[in-house]
């Protein structure tokens, strides 16, 4: 479960068993605070953040009122890929080891180690197609530049 997303939460350490023997897990949300929640109700969708998005107050970094930053698109679907089995792109990153380093599973540092996009053509690039997703390894790059920097299929 260590690293598995679920809505706004990642899973971040096991937290033990409820008096019912249910599996608790500690997640972080993605506006930086931490809960602890049931195994069943993350699987099945019940527990979706910390309990800030109840409240009517998601501003999870550069999410506001449905308005969503591109910056914050290239991070979501970053850890989609990377921690989704069923994300449609799973098998090209997670299931084939890539991974987010731990700081960026927090929105805030991924845009303070990145920074804003230059420009509107530039997307998320791994300079090391085989490596992990980190300050080292990530930069903003054309489509042109992705093209030429891709694994080559045999």
């Amino acid at each position: 479960m260590i690293g598995l997303h679920f809505n706004l939460l990642i899973v971040i350490e096991y937290a033990g068993k409820t008096a019912k023997h249910e599996k608790l897990w500690k997640c972080r949300c993605q506006c930086g605070n931490t809960t602890v929640t049931r195994q069943g109700r993350l699987i099945h969708g019940k527990t979706k953040s910390c309990g800030c998005a109840n409240k009517g107050n998601l501003r999870h970094g550069d999410r506001r009122c449905g308005n969503t930053t591109s910056e914050y698109h290239a991070w979501y679907s970053m850890l989609a890929r990377c921690n989704n089995p069923k994300h449609k792109a799973y098998a090209d990153y997670g299931g084939r080891g890539i991974r987010v380093c731990r700081r960026w599973f927090v929105f805030t540092n991924f845009l303070k180690d990145m920074g804003r996009k230059p420009s509107a053509a530039l997307s998320l690039d791994r300079q090391n197609v085989n490596g992990n997703y980190s300050p080292r390894n990530c930069q903003w790059a054309t489509k042109s530049w992705q093209n030429k920097n891709q694994r080559r299929w045999l």
